[in-house]
C-alpha cells in the first residue's frame, strides 16, 4: 500500500471517526448527562465541604466541553483505527475493505473497552476518592494496555498455528489463550470498588449502562462508515457497480 492510498485512509478515518463522535454525542447528551447530573446531586447532598468556586459551570460541561471531548476522541480514534486498517488488510484474512474495517471495529471496541470495562467498570465522575484518581487511572490503562497487547499476541498465535491446526481450532487455540491471560491479570490486579453503599445500585447500573451505548455508538459508526470509505478508496470500481446495482433495486421495490 503506497503512501497516498495509506494518507487518502488517513483522512477518511479521522473524518469518519468524527461523524462517529457526532453520534456518540447525541447517545452521551440523551443517556450520559442526565445520570451524571443525578450522580452530582447525590454528592451535594452528602458533602460537607461548602462554598467551593466552579471553576467551569456544569452547563458548560454538559454542552461545548462534552462536545469537545467527544469529537476530539472520535477524530484521533479514527485516524489510529485507520493506520490499523492499513496494517491488518489483508494480513488476517481475505476480507473486503468494508469486512476488514467493520472485524477491525469489533475487535478494538472488545480489547480496548469492553476487556478493561469488566474489570475496572465506569464511575460517575462525582463518585470515588479525589486522592486516589491517578492510581485508578494507572490501573485502567495497564489493564487497556494488557488487552490490546494479549488481542495482537492472539492473533499472531492463530495465524501460526493455522498451517497445523486448521483456522478453526488455531481460532479457538488463540481465544481461550486470550480469555486464560485477561482471567490471569483480572485475578492479580487489585479490585477498585469506592461507590458509597448508600449510593443508588439502580442509578450505578444505567450510567455504566449509558457509558457502553457511547462507545458502541462511536465503535459501530466508525466502522460502518470507515468500512464504506475504505472501499470506495481501495475498490472504487466495485463500490461504483454496487451503488448502481442498487438503484434499479430499490426502484423495482418501489414499483
Amino acid at each position: 500500500m503506497n503512501s497516498t492510498t495509506v494518507r487518502s485512509l488517513l483522512v477518511r478515518g479521522m473524518l469518519a471517526g468524527l461523524a462517529a463522535g457526532l453520534l456518540a454525542l447525541v447517545v452521551a447528551y440523551l443517556m450520559g448527562e442526565p445520570h451524571i447530573d443525578a450522580a452530582i446531586s447525590f454528592e451535594e447532598a452528602h458533602s460537607h465541604e461548602h462554598g467551593e468556586v466552579e471553576l467551569v459551570s456544569r452547563s458548560l460541561q454538559s454542552t461545548a466541553g462534552l462536545a469537545t471531548g467527544i469529537l476530539l476522541y472520535g477524530v484521533s480514534l479514527g485516524g489510529l483505527a485507520a493506520l490499523g486498517f492499513c496494517f491488518a488488510l489483508g494480513r488476517v484474512g481475505r476480507f473486503t475493505p468494508r469486512a476488514t474495517a467493520a472485524l477491525l471495529s469489533a475487535a478494538a471496541l472488545f480489547a480496548v473497552y469492553l476487556v478493561p470495562f469488566l474489570k475496572y467498570p465506569a464511575n460517575p465522575p462525582s463518585i470515588g476518592d479525589p486522592e486516589t484518581i491517578g492510581r485508578r487511572t494507572t490501573l485502567y490503562f495497564l489493564m487497556m494496555a494488557l488487552s490490546v497487547l494479549l488481542a495482537v499476541g492472539a492473533v499472531i498465535v492463530g495465524r501460526r498455528l493455522a498451517p497445523r491446526l486448521g483456522n478453526w481450532y488455531a481460532t479457538v487455540a488463540a481465544v481461550a489463550g486470550f480469555a486464560v491471560a485477561v482471567g490471569l491479570a483480572y485475578a492479580f490486579l487489585p479490585a477498585i470498588n469506592e461507590v458509597p453503599e448508600e449510593f443508588s445500585a439502580t442509578l450505578l447500573w444505567q450510567f455504566r449502562l449509558s457509558a457502553l451505548a457511547i462507545q458502541l455508538t462511536l465503535w459501530a459508526g466508525f466502522g460502518l462508515l470507515f468500512g464504506h470509505l475504505a472501499e470506495r478508496v481501495l475498490a472504487p470500481k466495485a463500490a461504483a457497480a454496487a451503488g448502481r446495482a442498487a438503484v434499479p433495486e430499490a426502484a423495482a421495490s418501489a414499483v
